[in-house]
């Protein structure tokens, strides 16, 4: 059963690479595999309840005989529900962030980021779009900072052609972006809620490799662009009852939101509550602001700014929370079918590098998603609190790599989420902006993909001299 749930999840993780071409949306895949997998494993469960949970078991037990109803009870009550919460406490998570999005959005926040980066020269635009696709994307998912972006940039830029090198550079610098702190992506919150990481330490680890990755192939793609670029003029907004907040209105709420993410690890330093608490609270507070700022557009039923784009958000986000449910799901039956601790075997005994894992791991996430990959990563090896906790064999220099803070954990998630830009299907902002622009893997691969590549090897380079210095 264990060769049969492996080629289910395997096949499906080929089927989300391949979505551009089989047209199934990814999440549907990776719910059906998670839910027919866990299905085969609690119909044979007990060879993998007696292997994993041995002794957990026969203390239920008291040592007795036990019936098939007997396991499935242990496996479903056990074993499924532990999975469960901490899918719940992400996904929790995912969705306070996505509303703060949508009531930041709604209300017209993001508006000034199309003022600042409208202009024709096409370097102070497209730097403009990178530097604050960057920067949102440090407090937000990536997926919801790179849709937001490329709305904002087809609202500027008029010709196709460039808007597929703009958005390719917004793409890697919501990816960057996103590995550079615990709560810019879901893989990099996963570490952090497994107490893989800490927060200060993730971030200065990680803060200028992400930069150099960003930097390095967003400079080759503005020596692509012309001077000047034909932008699209605003049009003239109505200045009536239905106008956005005013200016005092829009950064209090933008400081409230982006503001109250940063605040969230302290949070959960000082209270040791969930981060999704902390992103709860944050959520709160922005909406009494919202009904407070909003009071007389509410009573009269007017609508707000920014409706149509926040359907847009909330359906964009609750697919990518409903594939990263299918994801968590199949990795937690590749954990317990044995596969998991077969992989890190492997590994120990042929590989026996961390670099090397970590661009393996990006290689493979450049034709299959990132956060499937990741994920699977992340949960090869376990969390040791001492070098004592990992097997005797291991060298002591290498074994102190999975400690906390060690730099296995910031090197799959920098490798998975940088070399998962150098192609579009590796990532969903990726295949976010094949939808938007049409940028096919052909044209991606022979203009960007280098581009890529060298950002992702030089901030790894970066990560070394870094990393060699602060310990």
């Amino acid at each position: 059963m264990t060769y049969a749930i492996l080629s289910l999840i395997v096949v499906s993780y080929v089927l989300i690479a391949y979505e551009h071409l089989t047209h199934i949306n990814k999440a549907t895949i990776a719910v059906f595999a998670a839910a027919v997998g866990w299905v085969l494993f609690m119909i044979t469960g007990a060879d993998f309840v007696l292997k994993s949970h041995g002794p957990e078991f026969s203390a239920l037990t008291s040592g007795d005989g036990y019936d098939a109803a007997m396991v499935k009870s242990f496996i479903a009550n056990h074993i499924f529900v532990r999975y469960a919460a901490d899918l719940c406490s992400i996904v929790l998570y995912l969705l306070a962030t996505m509303n703060i999005v949508s009531v930041l959005n709604s209300n017209g926040c993001f508006d000034f980021i199309t003022d600042v980066v409208r202009a024709k020269d096409s370097r102070v635009l497209l730097w403009g779009m990178v530097g604050f696709t960057w920067l949102l994307s440090v407090n937000l998912d990536n997926l919801t900072t790179t849709v937001l972006m490329l709305m904002i940039m087809r609202r500027i830029v008029q010709q196709t052609r460039w808007r597929m090198w703009i958005g390719s550079a917004i793409v890697i610098a919501a990816n960057c972006g996103g590995a550079a702190t615990v709560i810019g992506d879901p893989t990099s919150l996963v570490v952090w809620t497994k107490g893989a990481v800490t927060p200060t330490d993730f971030s200065l680890s990680l803060l200028l490799p992400t930069l150099v990755a960003t930097f390095v192939p967003t400079l080759l793609i503005s020596r692509a662009l012309p001077e000047h670029l034909d932008i699209i003029r605003p049009a003239a907004q109505f200045r009536g009852d239905s106008s956005p907040l005013r200016l005092w209105q829009k950064v209090t709420m933008l400081v409230v939101g982006l503001g109250g993410l940063w605040f969230i690890p302290t949070f959960h330093r000082i209270t040791l509550l969930p981060p999704f608490l902390g992103a709860i609270c944050v959520l709160g507070v922005l909406w009494v602001l919202h009904e407070l700022m909003n009071h007389q557009r509410i009573i009269s039923n007017q609508p707000l700014s920014g409706m149509t784009a926040e359907r847009q958000f909330q359906f964009a986000s609750l697919q990518m929370m409903m594939y990263f449910v299918g994801v968590f799901m199949s990795v937690a039956l590749l954990i317990e079918t044995g596969v998991m601790n077969s992989i890190s075997a492997w590994c120990d005994e042929w590989i026996h590098n961390i670099y090397i894992m970590s661009i393996a791991i990006g290689a493979i996430s450049a034709v299959l998603d990132n956060i499937a990959l990741v994920l699977t990563a992340i949960n090869i090896y376990p969390v040791a609190d001492s070098i004592a906790a990992l097997s005797p064999s291991l060298e002591p220099s290498y074994a102190e790599s999975f400690l906390t803070n060690g730099q296995y954990w910031h090197l799959i998630i920098y490798s998975g989420c940088v070399a998962g830009c150098l192609l579009p299907i590796g990532s969903v902002s990726g295949f976010a902006l094949m939808k938007a622009e049409e940028v096919n893997i052909t044209w991606y691969a022979r203009h960007i993909l280098p581009k890529v590549m060298l950002g992702w090897f030089l901030g790894l380079g970066v990560y070394f001299l870094v990393d060699l210095w602060l310990r």
